[in-house]
């Protein structure tokens, strides 16, 4: 009889101040028999640390506290092809996904589809499986296989060379158990990406699956003895790290990282022609340079965002710092055709402060407000309250005509101006909407054009 612990975490999407409290709850209760998992989403580009060192601060946090591998979430792959294989190519502890690949079906640099290990005599078959993105594949330099085939092609080819399997899936709870239930071979399932927590493992088809929620709250233990082939759970729990002491070795690797980030991402990129100052609610230059640049790169007829996108203005000097403070949503360029009735309809709405400083909610949103929306290559005459009339080169914008818009992903799902949703052939961009205010910012004629506004009050115009 051979017994083994395996201590996991998932979904932890840099929130670092509870990283530091998990090491200290690794370090206590780990022993001789303890394996370290991570289920994905460990590194969040939402972190300064992480955008300074292009993920190498995560390899080094994941180290000092000994993981014996991690499964590649979402998250791992939002910053594209190039940084995951960076961080993968650059780490010790393996970087596991069995049905993730580059776009032209070539390997990953440094990403293996599982790995082998060796506890107390217990050989461990760890395999991972990585959630299918979708349309954002392609932009992100990707492509999936279906995960169900791949874990079942890496335990044929492992076949006699394991004790215990072990699957780390980063697909979410609502696809795992349906895989405990076809694939007998799996023993453990570490689930993570829809960020459930369960205060005790579960057991499906014999099959023991575990999930310690997300953000670093909770470590999750899982124990089992292995006798005659059997697999037994002994013993489960989630720990919650809230009284938790910090551990000192990951307070100063995060210290020494964010250091050297600040130091990089403070490098001015370039001086602007013009200050680029914000606003929720009224029209500003830095979300219609913003529009304007959608327009551009995405040749469409139309520029349209939310000004909830950015927390505040860039004003004399561009460096990547700022970019990540005033505008740190990892949203994307996205190009849809929508019709005039439902452009009207949200520019409208638009018009309603209240709208504007409803609180920003969506998948990727990370401002406090929606923001009221700003547009290229439209001009919109209203009175205060309500739209007279709006002109695409200066003829008037039809209800039933399809237009090409480019956006953000946020905008075209329908979050904050609901007709939106009303889209079709959308497309989406890997650079992020940050990346739009670095290119654009250092053309001095869209800096000038920014500056010139696009709503016009009626009253206004007539003196």
């Amino acid at each position: 009889m051979t017994r083994l612990k395996i201590l996991h975490t998932n979904d932890l999407h840099s929130h670092f101040d509870n990283y530091k409290k998990i090491v200290s709850l690794i370090r206590e209760h780990r022993d001789a028999d303890t394996i370290v998992l991570d289920g994905g989403d460990f590194a969040d580009f939402k972190s300064i640390e992480l955008q300074g060192t292009k993920g190498i601060a995560a390899i080094e946090l994941l180290e000092a506290a000994g993981y014996d591998a991690i499964t590649i979430g979402n998250n791992e792959m939002f910053n594209g092809v190039d940084t995951l294989e960076h961080m993968a190519s650059k780490s010790t502890i393996p970087f596991i996904s069995n049905n993730l690949m580059k776009k032209d079906k070539t390997a990953i640099k440094g990403v293996c589809k599982s790995t082998l290990l060796e506890k107390n005599g217990l050989r461990l078959l760890i395999t991972g499986s990585s959630p299918d993105m979708g349309v954002f594949n392609e932009g992100l330099g990707l492509h999936m296989t279906d995960y169900t085939v791949a874990i079942k092609e890496e335990i044929h080819r492992n076949k006699g060379k394991y004790d215990v399997c072990i699957l780390l899936s980063h697909v979410g709870t609502f696809a795992d158990e349906p895989l405990a239930n076809e694939i007998e071979e799996i023993d453990i399932i570490i689930s993570a990406h829809d960020h459930k927590l369960f205060n005790e493992a579960k057991l499906i088809n014999e099959t023991i699956m575990n999930s310690a929620g997300n953000y670093g709250e909770y470590l999750g233990i899982v124990e089992i003895e292995v006798s005659d082939g059997k697999v037994q759970l002994i013993n489960s729990q989630t720990i919650s790290t809230k009284e938790i002491q910090e551990d000192p070795q990951i307070v100063s690797i995060l210290k020494v990282n964010k250091d050297k980030a600040i130091n990089t991402l403070s490098q001015p990129l370039y001086s602007l022609a013009l200050p680029l100052w914000h606003d929720v609610v009224e029209e500003n230059p830095i979300s219609n340079l913003i529009a304007d640049g959608l327009k551009d790169l995405l040749k469409a007829d139309i520029g349209l965002i939310n000004s909830g996108i950015c927390n505040a203005g860039i004003f004399r000097e561009m460096s990547r710092k700022k970019l990540i403070e005033v505008c740190p949503s990892p949203l994307n360029p996205t190009l849809f055709e929508i019709q005039g009735k439902n452009l009207k309809e949200a520019l409208e709405s638009s018009l309603d402060a209240q709208i504007c400083l409803a609180e920003g909610r969506g998948p990727g949103f990370r401002g406090r407000f929606v923001g009221g929306l700003h547009v290229s290559g439209l001009e919109i005459e209203h009175d205060g309250k309500h739209i007279k009339t709006i002109y695409l080169n200066e003829i008037p914008l039809e209800d039933e005509k399809w237009y090409l818009v480019a956006s953000s992903d946020y905008l075209q799902r329908g979050s904050g101006y609901p007709s939106l949703a009303n889209n079709r052939n959308e497309q989406y961009w890997a650079e992020e909407i940050k990346d739009i205010i670095e290119i654009y910012g250092e053309k001095s004629d869209f800096v000038e054009s920014a500056h010139q506004n696009r709503w016009k009050e009626l009253a206004n115009i007539r003196g």
